[in-house]
Formats: structure tokens, sequence, C-alpha cells
């Protein structure tokens, strides 16, 4: 069993966390808060006073923070690179910029380090279950040193190539799905007043052209899919701040590599109408409730 290093124990890494106890790891944690802190050591962890501390000794540091500085901060300019041994697996969790993730790549190369990005898909509830996808960039051989270990939190692990690479298929992944989930917003919202109710639309389109993620396994109108957060009043799985995040992130590499993307810009603004009238902690699918103009 390995010894890791955990920084950053939220929403998603406390249960990522969990996993990795329960497969028989030991886990040095840490985090800002004292509430994830105090969870991870019911969970089983030992607590390090610091980032630094998390790190020291550890052969793998996984890190679950929620912006590209975060990371920066931590990793770089907080010192972990130059406490840890030479020769540790880094995996970062995090959705964050590709550009960051790059410029965090070599500078992990720079003191004898390697860092994988491994953003994952799945929200909460997959971080409980050990659901994930984790879609990986970086080296082959630091991706097989860490797949044993992302095997333990996900179904799906995925190599998807050099530095950066895993972070370009999370934005372009959460892409489609915050356009797709508008898409089938409307449409259940017009087929409402029309008609037509959700059950019959879904039953309709999971089994036809309109078939997605969105409406098949995520339907953001209550009833079709009883595991749906629109069943409990929209308690996120994956917020719309988070969703929003990851727009954003899309549209700044789209704007870095001059590619069009006007659904994604859509989309964007949409979701920031709706954070931005309050709703930011309601999970992505409640969206259907401004277009229904509810909210």
């Amino acid at each position: 069993m390995a010894n890791i290093g955990f920084i950053g124990l939220g929403n998603m890494g406390g249960p990522m966390l969990g996993n990795l106890i329960k497969a028989g790891h030991r886990v040095s944690a840490f985090d800002l808060a004292a509430p994830a802190r105090e969870a991870a050591r019911t969970a089983g962890a030992t607590l390090a006073e610091n980032a630094i501390g998390a790190a020291k000794g550890a052969e793998i540091v996984i890190t679950v923070l929620p912006a590209g500085h975060h990371v920066r901060a931590v990793l770089i300019e907080g010192g972990v690179f130059d406490a840890a041994t030479k020769g540790t697996l880094f995996i970062d969790c995090s959705t964050i910029d590709v550009d960051t993730a790059r410029a965090c790549n070599k500078a992990a190369a720079e003191r004898g380090h390697e860092l994988l990005d491994a953003p994952v898909s799945g929200g909460t509830a997959g971080a409980a279950a050990g659901t994930l996808t984790f879609m990986v960039g970086g080296s082959t051989a630091a991706f097989e040193r860490a797949e044993p270990i992302l095997k333990t939190m996900g179904k799906a692990v995925i190599h998807a190539g050099p530095a950066g690479n895993g972070q370009a298929a999370k934005i372009c992944n959460n892409m489609i799905l915050g356009i797709t989930m508008i898409g089938v917003s409307e449409a259940l919202t017009l087929a409402k007043r029309l008609g037509l109710d959700a059950a019959t639309l879904h039953a309709i389109s999971s089994k036809s052209s309109g078939s997605c993620w969105a409406l098949n396994e995520y339907c953001p109108a209550p009833g079709p899919v009883p595991k749906a957060p629109s069943n409990r009043d929209y308690q996120p799985g994956f917020t719309a701040l988070m969703m929003l995040k990851d727009l954003k992130l899309a549209l700044g590499a789209a704007q870095g590599t001059d590619t069009a993307v006007p659904l994604g810009a859509a989309a964007e603004s949409l979701y920031a109408l709706y954070c931005g009238a309050g709703h930011g902690t309601r999970d992505f699918s409640g969206i259907i409730q401004m277009i229904e103009g509810k909210t």
C-alpha cells in the first residue's frame, strides 16, 4: 500500500480520500477548513499541520483545489514541490486552466518530480461511490504509476495525452454538458407548454435522436430519473457555480486558441445569470427553473 499525501478535503476531496483509506492506503491529509480536517481524521487519515507536512515522506501527493491560482500557491509558491522527496508523483485532480496545468508540470519536472493533471467527472455522488472518471494528462510512465491509485476512486481512468490534456478534456466535456443541459431544459419546458409531460418526452427522446446524458441520466425535470437532483429540490451533485467556472475556463481556452464557441458562450451567459440570481449553490440542472420563468 502507498503512502499518500492529500491536500484539499472539500466536497470532492473528502470522499475521494475516504476511498483511498478503504483500499488500505496510508494517507496524510491537510485542508484549511477545520470541519474538513476532522472528517478526514474520522475517515482514518493522519492529519498534517500544513500542506508541506502532508507531502513530506509521501510517494504520491494528490491535490483537489478550487482554481489554478490555488494550485500554484500550494505546489510552487507554497514550497510543496521543494519539500517533497525527489521522485514524488503529484496528481492534481483540480479543474484548472490548461496553461497552469502545464506550468505546474514543468515546475515539478525541474525539481525531480512528475505531475499529472487528472480532473474528474462524476460529481459528489461519484466521489463517494468511487465511480469517478479521471481524465489524465502527463507522461505514460507517470500515468501507469498513478493508474492503480486512481482506480480505487474511479470507474474509468483515461490517459488523454501529454501535460494539460486532462484539463483540456475536462473543460471540453463540461462545455458539452452545459450546452446540452440547457437544450434539454428548453425542450422539456416547450413540451410541457404544448401539453406533453416530461415522462413521455423522456421515454421518447431517450430512445431516439434526442438521447443524451443530460436527459437520460440527469433529467432536469422531476420524475423521469429518480436519482437526479431534480427529485430532491436540486440539491447539488455539481453546483451551478462549478459549471459556470468550467464554462469560463472553456471560453478562456477558446479565446487563447482563436476557436469560435458561440453555444459555449451562450451557456456561460445563462449560467452567469442563474448564479447571479442567487442560485449558484444549487445543482446546475436547476437552470430549468430559470428557463421556465420560476426563478
